[in-house]
């Protein structure tokens, strides 16, 4: 598969990356930095500098046409203010399904956040954070030319993944490694059959795979 990642030096997307590269699968990540560039290179990923915050719908598509998958990661990070989390929680994330719909790719997993809601109140930069990624989401959910994935991982730690989770509609609050959030988005582009889910993600007791399996109906 060629892969194609918004958002390509984030944590859980170097993570995907790896995975992705030792399975012999094309992995290609867009970055803001230039350099980047070589820690997705030592990853196994193709770097591409591209800002999502001021490029075009066809720059974009350009960059997208030829994948089999794309995965929006990208994030204005726990630095950023409310502002930012608007032109890229929110606006990256659409730009990116408009330039997947241009560019004819189906497959369009994000990454998005327990909690995100387009409604949700609060005058907080982490309230903004999550009505940024609910907006994202639904209007994802929309796209009826996209074959979307939309998974929700809980609070995210460093810890080594332990390659069991749970994975459902709705999990409750929990932590979860990085590594096994990769993990699922991994299962989660192999398996076409999950599309159009909304998954929440903590650690459980579930190897990944079969969990991926389970919610597929498999």
């Amino acid at each position: 598969m060629r892969i194609v990642i918004a958002g390509g030096h984030g944590q859980i997307a170097l993570r995907l990356e790896r995975l992705l590269a030792a399975r012999g699968d094309e992995a290609v990540g867009i970055i803001r930095n230039p350099d980047q560039g070589e820690d997705l290179r030592a990853a196994g990923a193709e770097p591409v500098v591209l800002d999502l915050e001021s490029a075009s719908v066809e720059e974009v598509a350009q960059v997208l046409r030829g994948a089999d998958a794309v995965v929006f990661a990208a994030g204005a990070g726990p630095d950023s203010g409310a502002a930012r989390k608007e032109t890229v929680d929110r606006g990256a994330a659409v730009l990116f399904a408009d330039a997947a719909e241009r560019a004819g790719v189906r497959r369009y997993v994000v990454v998005s956040s327990m909690g995100a809601d387009p409604d949700h109140t609060g005058d907080e930069v982490f309230d903004a954070y999550l009505r940024a990624k609910g907006a994202a989401d639904a209007y994802v959910r929309s796209r009826s030319a996209l074959d979307w994935t939309i998974l929700r991982p809980g609070m995210l730690t460093n810890d080594a993944g332990k390659g069991t989770v749970l994975l459902t509609a709705s999990t409750g609050r929990g932590p979860v490694p990085r590594d096994d959030v990769a993990a699922a988005l991994l299962e989660l582009l192999k398996t076409p059959a999950t599309a159009g889910l909304t998954l929440e993600l903590i650690s459980g007791n579930v190897p990944v795979a079969v969990a991926v399996k389970d919610v597929a109906g498999n």
